[in-house]
Formats: C-alpha cells, sequence, structure tokens
C-alpha cells in the first residue's frame, strides 16, 4: 500500500471548467443494487469512503471472481467463479448463505430489489433468489452464457445472453415478457432512462429499446465491436470500443458527437465508463486510465497502472476506485489522476469496485472479496 503521483495532465486541461457540468446520477449512500451502481451505469456512489482505507475484511469463496459485488441492506452479494452466489455481512463479512447455481459465473454481477437477488450463469440461465435465505424462487433460461449484468426497473428484470437477445422478465415470477434479437451476442449491461433500455453491442449497433414491449425505439451505427456497457447523462452516451475508441453518442441527433483515440495506443476498452464532474473516466487494455472532458473528448489526465485494465472505474466524491490486471486495487484524484494510494490483492482485479455505506468492496481473482474502510 502506498501513496504517491502518478498521472500525467494533459497541457490545456481545465479542470476548474468541470464544475459546471450536471451531476451524474449515483446509487443510493447506503447501498450499490447492481453493476455500476444505478440503472444508468454512471459508476457513481452516493457514499464517500474514508480518505484513507483500511482493510476491514475478506472473504474466499473459493473460486476466481469476475463478477462485481452489490450491496443492499447492509448485506454484500457476489457471484464466485464456481458458481455460488454468497451473501456477506458488509461490516464484518460473515457469510448469511450460498445459493449454487450449478453452472459457472462469469462477468454477471449480481442485481438486488424487492427482497430477491438476481444473477446470470454461464451455462445461460437467470436465477432469482430470495435475500433472506438463499432459497430459489425462479430460473429462467436462455440458449446461450449470460455475462451480462441483469437490471431491474420496478417489475421488470432485463438481461442480455450470448443467444443474440435483450430478455424482459417479469421479475417476480420469471415468466418471458419480450425478448429483442440482435446480430450478435449481447454481452454488455443494458443501461436505461426515460422509458428507453440502451445496449451497445457485438453487432457494432447501440440499440435504445422499448421497456414497455422490447420494440426498437432507433439505433446509432458505433461501428465497432463493444463489450462495455454505455454509461447514460441526459442526451449522451458514453463508451469504448474494440476498435481502440471512446465514442460519445448525442441520442437526439442519434449520431456520434465525438471519438477520442489515443495517437499512439491501439489497445480496445473493455471496461465501461464512469461520469463525474464534467469527465469521461475510462479505462482500457493499454495498461491505462484516462480523464476525458465529456463535452469535447479531449484528454485531460492519464494514469498508468501495470497491467490492462478490465475493471470499470467507480467514482466516490473527488476519488476514482479501479482495478487493475496487476493485482491492484487504485484509488486516484478525480480532477488529475494523482494516485492517492493502492492495494495489492494476490490475483488480477477484472471485477469493479462496489462502494456503499462508507466501504469499498471488490473481488479478485484470488477469489478473494475484499472490504475497505
Amino acid at each position: 500500500m502506498a501513496a504517491a503521483g502518478g498521472a500525467l495532465l494533459c497541457r490545456g486541461a481545465l479542470p476548474g471548467a468541470l464544475a459546471a457540468q450536471p451531476a451524474a446520477h449515483a446509487s443510493p449512500a447506503d447501498a450499490w443494487p447492481q453493476f455500476r451502481g444505478s440503472a444508468t451505469l454512471t459508476g457513481v456512489a452516493g457514499s464517500i469512503p474514508p480518505a484513507d482505507l483500511t482493510l476491514r475484511w475478506t472473504y474466499d469463496v473459493g473460486d476466481i471472481i469476475e463478477s462485481s459485488a452489490a450491496v443492499a441492506d447492509g448485506v454484500v452479494y457476489v457471484g464466485g467463479g464456481n458458481g455460488d452466489l454468497v451473501a456477506l455481512g458488509l461490516e464484518d463479512g460473515a457469510p448469511r448463505w450460498t445459493y449454487a447455481t450449478g453452472n459457472l459465473i462469469g462477468e454477471s454481477s449480481p442485481a438486488v430489489g424487492d427482497g430477491t437477488v438476481y444473477i446470470g450463469d454461464l451455462g445461460g440461465q437467470l436465477h432469482a433468489v430470495d435475500v433472506r435465505d438463499g432459497a430459489a424462487r425462479w430460473t429462467f433460461d436462455t440458449d446461450a452464457e449470460i455475462k451480462s449484468s441483469p437490471v431491474l426497473v420496478g417489475d421488470l428484470l432485463l438481461a442480455g445472453s450470448y443467444d443474440g437477445h435483450l430478455y424482459g422478465i417479469d421479475a417476480r415470477t420469471g415468466a418471458l415478457r419480450w425478448k429483442t434479437l440482435t446480430e450478435g451476442p449481447v454481452h454488455a449491461t443494458p443501461a436505461v432512462q426515460n422509458g428507453l433500455t440502451f445496449v451497445a453491442g457485438c453487432d457494432e449497433r447501440f440499440r435504445a429499446i422499448r421497456i414497455s414491449d422490447g420494440g426498437q425505439d432507433y439505433e446509432i451505427l458505433a461501428g465497432a465491436y463493444t463489450g462495455a456497457s454505455p454509461a447514460l447523462d441526459g442526451d449522451r452516451a458514453y463508451f469504448g470500443t474494440f476498435n481502440y475508441e471512446v465514442l460519445a453518442l448525442d441520442l437526439k441527433a442519434h449520431g456520434i458527437a465525438w471519438r477520442y483515440s489515443d495517437p499512439d495506443r491501439s489497445f480496445p476498452y473493455y471496461a465501461s465508463a464512469a461520469l463525474s464532474g464534467g469527465l469521461v473516466i475510462v479505462a482500457g487494455r493499454d495498461k491505462m486510465v484516462r480523464g476525458l472532458d465529456a463535452r469535447t473528448g479531449s484528454q485531460l489526465w492519464s494514469f498508468a497502472t501495470r497491467a490492462r485494465v478490465d475493471s470499470s472505474p467507480v467514482v466516490a466524491g473527488g476519488r476514482v476506485y479501479v482495478g487493475s490486471n496487476d493485482g491492484r486495487l487504485y484509488v486516484l484524484d478525480r480532477d488529475t489522476g494523482a494516485k492517492h494510494w493502492e492495494f495489492e490483492t494476490g490475483g488480477a482485479v477484472t471485477a469493479s469496485p462496489a462502494i456503499a455505506a462508507g466501504r469499498v468492496i471488490v473481488g479478485s481473482q484470488d477469489g478473494v472479496v475484499y472490504c475497505f474502510g
């Protein structure tokens, strides 16, 4: 663990001008109910952890962890690679229950609401589990693996599958309401805003789909394979692609507002962006975390880790929390990229941090859940 500077602040950056940008949607202060914290997938926490983090507890799930944690009502939910969904006490890490999906769990992360926790597995099943005791409520079968994280919108559960469909499922019963066919696997987690759900896909298209009936409202050609989930802020959507670009889409004009690419480095973006303080914070497989101006796409700062970054950054207060395949969790200054702190785990950190009630929770591929506060 160490605190040091390590960011590159680019010439011409005007951090002070960022304060005028609108605030992105944040998670509740005491919860992190789904992947990226809220249905707009902005990766912004409503709770601010202590400036000086200490390790509060750990829990070994017995296999690698690629699934990001969810937190609700003082309980942490994490999916392990061995197929177990575990519930742990937020304060002490004590196990509450374990639910065996019967398949492996990849990157699909839990979503929690109305007394139920939902998760997808690599066998293509969605699971609804009672938060009180870990008892199964229902399962739903798709025709291929699920890496997309479920999103709860009222009584509707949204989830993508590698069978090419985005599914709308009754969250109470597990009955299918609708499914929408795309032209490739639906890897990304759907974002939700104003009655529409948005997916950036492996078919190189960004689709706006009506939550009411699953019909497509419009699409924007992204021109590249996309594994990252879109972050929404009003009339803009932001995500990185496998064509080495970060895109800002204009949701009114149905076109591309700007593109960012590094002139010297050609690596894909797999992690999802965070939005805070007028910044789009992205992490790439070139080992870099970057702060881009949300208005123009110009790079304001960059920070180099020691390996590629597939963990999606999270913002709380003025700090960025992000894991790296170098096995470390980093805390950076949001406005400059300067490093405040790092912690080395025993494996690559590809899962994304969850922040709630002043705690930072992240799983590592060493099979351990870490809680800091």
